[in-house]
């Protein structure tokens, strides 16, 4: 049997947001199952959702219209959709684990990035009353509508990831912290949607999948394929084997 290749150590983690550092994830399922029960139809299932998560505000809400065919134009339900989020960002709250893991890498100097889909404003809402967690990331942010991304490259494209990267390594050669830049299979990526993890794999960094149960229990026979011989999966950010990463 073939023995695969050690990983390189961990010099960086990049994560995502939605789903894998706060619950609001949960919020996008529960707006999303109220506009269907309006018009009568079922709850959305966890194979679409899958589908959508990590994607682009606008292409998210254009692959959900193929699905539902709700009386929608992308533009219109986008709007509606919003407009039924907004109140609820408030309430999102740290996933377990989230927090304690984020401030664990800052304290051993393990640079972090977020990369995430939700635009700036989106942004602000899910995370005002939570800025001690994400003030850890400092600069290194990189949001959906970030003019660095091109257009149309959001996940499951490495851009954002690529972005994230260069965002460390440019601040971290600028100040002398670094001599070599950090490489992207040096990187340990997080992230709980399957586009995400496409995105993280393409620009070659190391992934912890942390999907919800229910989409995990969709894939429980093909894991291997989504995460490949650099990925691993976990059920919760609290089952990280620090040491297995030198964390």
């Amino acid at each position: 049997m073939a023995v695969s290749a050690p990983r390189p150590a961990v010099r960086a983690c990049l994560f995502d947001m939605d789903g894998l550092l706060i619950n609001s994830e949960d919020i996008y399922s529960e707006v999303t199952n109220s506009v269907l029960k309006d018009h009568g139809k079922p709850a959305l299932p966890w194979h679409i959702k899958a589908s959508l998560q990590g994607l682009p505000g606008t292409a998210a809400t254009a692959k959900f219209l193929e699905w539902s065919n709700l009386p929608y134009t992308p533009e219109e339900l986008y709007k509606e959709m919003t407009r039924r989020q907004e109140g609820e960002w408030k309430n999102t709250k740290p996933m377990p684990g989230s927090h304690e893991l984020l401030q664990r890498l800052v304290q051993k100097r393990i640079p972090i990035a977020l990369a995430s889909s939700s635009h700036h404003g989106t942004y602000r809402l899910k995370t005002a009353h939570l800025e001690d967690m994400f003030a850890l990331f400092g600069e290194h942010k990189v949001l959906g509508d970030d003019p660095r991304i091109p257009p149309g490259k959001g996940k499951p494209a490495p851009d954002i990831w690529q972005i994230a990267l260069k965002s460390l390594n440019d601040a971290m050669l600028a100040a002398g912290e670094i001599t070599t830049p950090i490489a992207p299979e040096e990187c340990l990526v997080f992230e709980d949607g399957i586009p995400g993890v496409k995105g993280a794999l393409a620009a070659g960094c190391q992934v912890v999948w942390v999907p919800n149960p229910e989409i995990l229990s969709l894939y429980k026979d093909n894991t291997e394929s989504i995460v490949g011989p650099m990925g691993d999966v976990l059920i919760s950010l609290e089952d990280l084997d620090y040491a297995k990463y030198s964390l």
